[in-house]
């Protein structure tokens, strides 16, 4: 009878130790609720007109079993201007006791959502009432972070942690692949050109058999869609197929190097819902395969690497293109002109990355739109299975590798002024000093 009831004890306290994992979730609706500036293509003239499906902000709270917190938020921005980043660290700090190390925030990079606070204003021509709009809008956004965020926190359970890749393959490789026209005939020739990383990484959480909440990730652009109602583009239409198929789950994105990665064919709302269904697809497939589960472990790290400017154009250059001042490069010109007369004219850019590891799951994030060669060299280096996540915390321009630096074209040089930044490109060290923070940042966070 004492045998019996060992076995029986033993048994009740199985599950438990397995779901050692605590994880809470919050979301809400960002949906800006008045005509806003549109965020993500210089060629707009007007403010958004609609409503094809509704923004989200999401917060999935993990913690260890020592109770360590980490917190994922995704958002269906553009991404995070370092305004808005930097706000909301010194919010999560103060309202939770957050450090910017425990928080991850993933943007989609929809180019269906709202100009964000400080963020591409050169390319816009923003009257003082459409800034307004666009602070008022910005600060309700960091308003609903804080309140999420809570919220998850609040909301904390035990739960299992699974992480697993799939696969699917509607990103192109932009540059590689043009005109974007003949990109069909390719795709039927199995003729598509340049680097792209396919894989569709997912974490799992589980309460007992249910589906709690989903992360997924991809490498692609978030630009499908161009017109001007809102929408989380192709991941919004995955999250929407992802919560109908498990009713009560909340997911969420977090998208990969995709900064010269294209869903293509493109611009309609069919292709968009196809393109979610075929993600959607491959994170359904992942569910149902074998998942490696997570030890109960949470490490989180970050650090700045301080990024340097190239050089501005001439003198002579500037004021040329500052003569035209309804093109974002004549804004743009005419805002260097007089930072460079005050002598404000910023040498270097602090660069955020970010390493977690979840359980044996190494997870990296970098601000930017980082370009596809990245997570490929890094999951050379540090294994098959790495996260990488760029859009990540502050999006402030792209970032190149040295071949794509050298190569320009809009990912390599004429970006840096659609992002406001004082030069016509990073410095020739831009990869060397990415790659030196990422090696010195996994062997620091253990």
């Amino acid at each position: 009878m004492t045998t019996l009831r060992v076995i029986l004890l033993l048994c009740l306290a199985m599950p438990l130790s397995a779901a050692s994992w605590k994880a809470g979730t919050a979301k809400a609706d960002i949906t800006p609720k008045k005509p806003i500036w549109m965020a993500g293509y210089g060629g707009r003239t007007e403010p958004s007109d609609g409503v094809l499906h509704p923004l989200w902000a999401k917060a999935l709270a993990l913690q260890d079993e020592t109770g360590k917190l980490g917190i994922i938020i995704s958002t269906d921005t553009i991404g995070l201007s370092a305004s808005i980043y930097n706000s909301l660290k010194l919010k999560l700090a103060k309202e939770y006791k957050l450090t910017a190390d425990q928080v991850m925030f993933n943007a989609s990079h929809t180019h269906t959502g709202p100009v964000m606070r400080e963020g591409l204003y050169d390319i816009y021509p923003l009257t003082p009432e459409r800034i307004t709009r666009i602070e008022e809008y910005s600060n309700r956004f960091e308003s609903e972070i804080l309140k999420i965020t809570g919220q998850a926190i609040k909301n904390l359970e035990p739960v299992t942690l699974k992480h697993g890749i799939g696969i699917t393959r509607f990103g192109v490789n932009r540059r590689e692949n043009k005109p974007y026209s003949d990109v069909p005939k390719l795709i039927a020739a199995n003729a598509l050109k340049g680097p792209v990383d396919h894989d569709v990484p997912v974490l799992a959480v589980y309460k007992g058999l249910s589906l709690k909440a989903v992360v997924f990730g991809y490498a692609c652009h978030s630009t499908t869609l161009s017109f001007q109602k809102f929408s989380g583009d192709y991941a919004g239409f995955t999250q929407l197929a992802l919560e109908k198929s498990h009713p009560g789950a909340m997911a969420l994105f977090s998208p990969g190097c995709g900064a010269d990665i294209n869903p293509l064919p493109r611009r309609e709302v069919h292709q968009a819902e196809r393109y979610g269904n075929m993600l959607a697809a491959a994170v359904e497939e992942v569910l149902l395969q074998k998942m490696n589960t997570l030890k109960p472990k949470l490490a989180t790290h970050i650090k700045t690497i301080d990024l340097e400017f190239g050089a501005l154009p001439s003198d002579e250059s500037l004021a040329s293109s500052a003569k035209n001042q309804n093109s974002y490069r004549g804004r743009w010109a005419k805002r260097m002109i007089e930072l460079k007369t005050a002598g404000n004219l910023p040498k270097t850019y602090p660069y955020p990355i970010q390493c977690w590891r979840v359980g044996d799951l190494l997870w990296l994030s970098m601000g930017g739109e980082v370009v596809v060669d990245y997570s490929l060299q890094f999951k050379k280096e540090f294994g098959s299975a790495t996260w990488v996540t760029s859009y990540a915390n502050d999006v402030m321009a792209y970032i190149p590798t040295f071949r794509v630096l050298l190569e320009g074209g809009y990912e390599g040089q004429s970006s840096m002024a659609v992002y406001g930044l004082p030069a016509d490109r990073w410095k020739e060290n831009v990869e060397e000093l990415v790659n030196k923070g990422i090696k010195q940042l996994v062997s620091e966070t253990k």
